[in-house]
């Protein structure tokens, strides 16, 4: 590896121990349906998110409320004795790939088949707290 490599990579290492993430891969939803669901609570207030979340009726906002819960937990085990609710946290980014798709066969008339992807994705959410990003803006 070369020096300039080794030196992004630190630099990618560093900023990475300062962020507060979650990942949920193979998840098997379409992303389609799952861009939906992450529109409503992205820049959104954690809590806030976290209600949202919990009264909607889609099937894709229950396993994106275990991701937001998963990411606060990551984010307390790093801040400990500060409680939620004082902190400002909120869901700066969150960002849904396709994953792997299963192919399958439909039988269709006439001796025919259809193929059917079941598509699955990754879901990637990161936390930041409110008194940050008004610093940087002040700088």
């Amino acid at each position: 590896m070369g020096a300039r490599k080794r030196n992004t990579a630190d630099q990618k290492k560093e900023a990475a121990k300062n962020r507060y993430q979650a990942i949920l891969k193979n998840c098997p939803t379409s992303p389609r349906k799952m861009r939906l669901v992450t529109d409503l609570i992205s820049g959104m207030e954690v809590n806030k998110a976290l209600n949202v979340l919990k009264f909607s009726s889609q099937e894709a906002s229950r396993r994106l409320e275990k991701l937001l819960l998963s990411a606060i937990a990551n984010w307390q085990s790093k801040n400990e004795g500060v409680r939620v609710e004082e902190s400002n946290l909120f869901v700066k980014l969150i960002h849904v790939d396709g994953g792997r798709s299963l192919k399958r066969l439909q039988t269709a008339p006439q001796g025919r088949a259809y193929r059917v992807r079941k598509r699955s994705n990754h879901v990637t959410l990161v936390l930041d707290t409110m008194i940050k990003e008004v610093e940087k803006a002040s700088n």
